[in-house]
């Protein structure tokens, strides 16, 4: 999808998840959540240094590192995540590939689209409840994952 440049930023308000393979029937499990977070790459940078050269150490790529993608919603009752890191606690992780797609103010045009690989669910926590509060009972999801690009980048 080629970038379309405007004047005026994109709101961070509508997006959508998609997780391929991951249903029974292997269709892409689709999940509207309130918030993501983690969408994030880093190369740690290795210091060397040859005897011979000056007295300061070169910078070189290292390990490249991905951020587990954090998503939150209001528990709904829909167990298609839930039945993933499940079937993870039993032995069997089954990765997938998904994406974070971000649409524009309308909800109806895809505007940008972040890739992850090789992504498995490593961490589920439930709504925190309490009689006196008036809040939302809601669901966190950690997915980890081997790598993230964004459409039309080689993995």
């Amino acid at each position: 999808m080629p970038a379309v440049y405007r004047d005026d930023p994109y709101p961070s308000y509508c997006f959508r998840i998609e997780v391929t393979g991951v249903s029974a029937d292997g269709a892409a499990v689709k999940g509207s959540f309130s918030e993501v977070a983690g969408l994030e790459v880093a190369v740690d940078p290795i210091d060397y240094r040859n005897g011979s050269e000056d007295i300061r150490a070169r910078k070189l790529p290292g390990l490249k590192k991905f951020t587990n993608i954090t998503l939150k919603r209001g528990l709904i009752g829909d167990l298609g995540f839930w039945n993933w890191i499940l079937e993870g606690q039993k032995g069997k992780v089954q990765r997938a590939d998904g994406s974070v797609v971000l649409m524009d103010e309308t909800g109806q045009k895809e505007v940008m689209r972040w890739n992850f690989v090789r992504g498995w669910p490593c961490k589920w926590t439930g709504p925190g409840m309490n009689a006196k509060n008036n809040e939302v009972a809601m669901e966190t999801l950690e997915i980890c994952h081997e790598g993230l690009h964004i459409d039309g980048e080689a993995p």
